[in-house]
């Protein structure tokens, strides 16, 4: 064990903590959680509008329509993810270099719409392609983002700005500096999307789709590519570093864009397509925040025979309910702990194993779509990420139960060995 601590310390530790000082990682983690409550409204309305109570459906109809409002609101939040994106990537990017991030993020909203296909009616009226605002266009505003701020950044760089005399307040100064970097953006998206035409394809956003968007998501909802990210966190964390925003850079994108597929096909009537989802991870793989560690809380406290251990089992059990596990993390601690080192990778990757099986075979409920905050406590979030199906509340349950016996021939080590430190203490 302690040749796997030093040389996780040694060989991962390094390239981890730079990896996690990435400002492009950083920024795309924060522009997708600007996303995060708007997807938790929609999933609300979703919810309100899918309660399974008998002609509820109906009865929404009845009283002017309720069921069309509560679909508008879920279309108006899900359906603008990739917008929120699109400027929210930038502003966050832009902030980390030090450019004027409101600015910069506009520009890049600009260019999104700029390449997102028009559509005409019937009758001749023009629209944009609405499901490109949404997972549809998600990959392309991310990168669309992220190039548009080294684009401002280089020309920034290059001193091509106009310069407002000091006398003019700082707001204006600001806003006229970024005409041409943003006439410069603007025109470079709207020329590369023309030319992507030419080309036979329906524009950039299918150019970035089939590249980039198409290979990671199969990554991302394979069995494969899940197990990976999974044991990455895990091993992040357990050296101390944030596990999930290094992750999520690269999975939340995936894992969104398969919710928003899977709630497409819910309000649609359809089988659901995916089974490895955002909510599927969170309410399903790592119960109590990452590495599972709701059972650990559990065990700790109310079957620890250490005052130490028990009293950091009862100071992080509440947290531990609503997925907050940071005080288990570093008051136990678990971050390089050798003993907590092999549960806390694997246990979440059996997690994933059982509960994928289970969906893949039909005998659970999947997610259909529906993204509970990531805060509510399991039984409530599993009912609620599929349409409350009594048998994913269940697996849930099963799950804990699992983690417990997984989690307790480790933790019983833990116990023993502090319960023997204390009382050499207490000797003396």
């Amino acid at each position: 064990m302690e040749r796997i601590n030093t040389f996780l310390e040694e060989k991962i530790l390094p390239y981890a903590g730079k990896l996690q000082g990435q400002k492009h990682f950083h920024a795309v983690f924060l522009g997708m959680s600007m996303a995060m409550p708007l997807i938790i409204i929609g999933s609300l309305s979703m919810v309100i509008g899918n309660l399974p109570i008998p002609n509820w459906t109906e009865t929404l109809t009845k009283f002017g329509n309720v069921g069309g409002v509560l679909s508008k609101i879920t279309n108006g939040s899900f359906g603008v993810m990739a917008l929120v994106v699109a400027f929210g990537v930038a502003y966050n990017l832009a902030k980390e270099y030090g450019l004027p991030d409101v600015s910069v993020g506009i520009i890049s909203l600009s260019a999104f719409i700029i390449i997102t296909p028009s559509v005409l009616d019937g009758e001749g009226l023009s629209g944009i392609d609405y499901s490109k605002l949404g997972s549809g266009g998600l990959f392309s505003a991310i990168v669309l983002a992220l190039v548009s701020v080294e684009i401002y950044r280089f020309i920034v760089k290059m001193d091509w700005t106009i310069k407002m005399p000091e006398t003019v307040p700082s707001g204006v100064s600001a806003a006229f500096s970024s005409i041409i970097p943003g006439f410069a953006i603007l025109f470079i998206w709207a020329f590369l999307d023309y030319f992507a035409r030419q080309t036979g394809s329906q524009g950039l956003h299918d150019v970035v789709t089939t590249l980039i968007g198409i290979p990671l998501t199969r990554i991302g909802s394979g069995l494969g590519g899940t197990l990976v990210a999974i044991i990455l966190s895990s091993v992040f964390w357990f050296l101390g570093i944030h596990g999930t925003d290094l992750i999520g850079a690269v999975m939340y994108p995936i894992w969104f864009s398969l919710m928003d597929a899977n709630r497409l096909a819910f309000e649609a009537g359809k089988q659901i397509p995916n089974i490895i989802s955002y909510p599927f991870m969170m309410n399903f793989v790592w119960l109590g925040g990452g590495g599972a560690t709701l059972a650990l809380a559990i065990l700790l406290a109310f079957f620890s025979k250490s005052k130490q251990m028990k009293t950091m089992g009862k100071l992080s059990i509440v947290p531990s309910v609503f997925n907050i596990n940071e005080p288990l993390m570093f008051g136990v601690p678990i971050v390089l702990n050798p003993v907590m080192l092999i549960p806390y990778i694997f246990v979440p990757v059996i997690n994933l194993l059982v509960v994928y099986t289970l969906m893949n075979f039909n005998l659970v409920a999947r997610p259909v779509g529906i993204n509970p905050s990531w805060t509510m406590p399991i039984g409530l979030s599993g009912a609620i990420a599929t349409n409350w199906n009594i048998g994913a509340i269940l697996l849930q349950f099963m799950i804990l139960a699992l983690d417990l016996c997984l989690y307790y021939p480790f933790f019983k080590t833990m116990d023993k060995k502090q319960l023997a430190d204390e009382q050499k203490l207490i000797a003396k």
